[in-house]
């Protein structure tokens, strides 16, 4: 598997990508800055102004039942935000 895992595609992200021209992705979690850039310009043929990455911790979820408490664990991920430059845009619902 690659770098890029998936899109983040939210409302968030989305009103960004029209203003502000900046996407994200959750990336490998051992992935650097380089080579987040040079997997998204070779994948979607734009040029990469900036990327900045954020890691999260998973969250530890706790569910009351009859046989006591279950305890478990979201996984953790790190995202990307990237912004292109120029006139650069990406189409994630080309496909669909």
């Amino acid at each position: 598997m690659g770098i890029i895992i998936k899109p983040i595609l939210t409302e968030m992200m989305t009103v960004q990508g029209e203003k502000l021209n900046r996407y994200g992705f959750i990336v490998d979690a051992e992935a650097n800055k380089l080579q987040i850039k040079a997997e998204v310009e070779a994948r979607y043929n734009v040029t990469v102004k900036d990327v900045n990455t954020i890691r999260y911790n998973g969250k530890v979820k706790r569910r009351y039942t009859k046989a006591g408490v279950l305890t478990g664990r979201c996984n953790h991920y790190k995202k990307a935000y990237v912004t292109l430059s120029g006139d650069d845009k990406i189409d994630f619902y080309a496909n669909i």
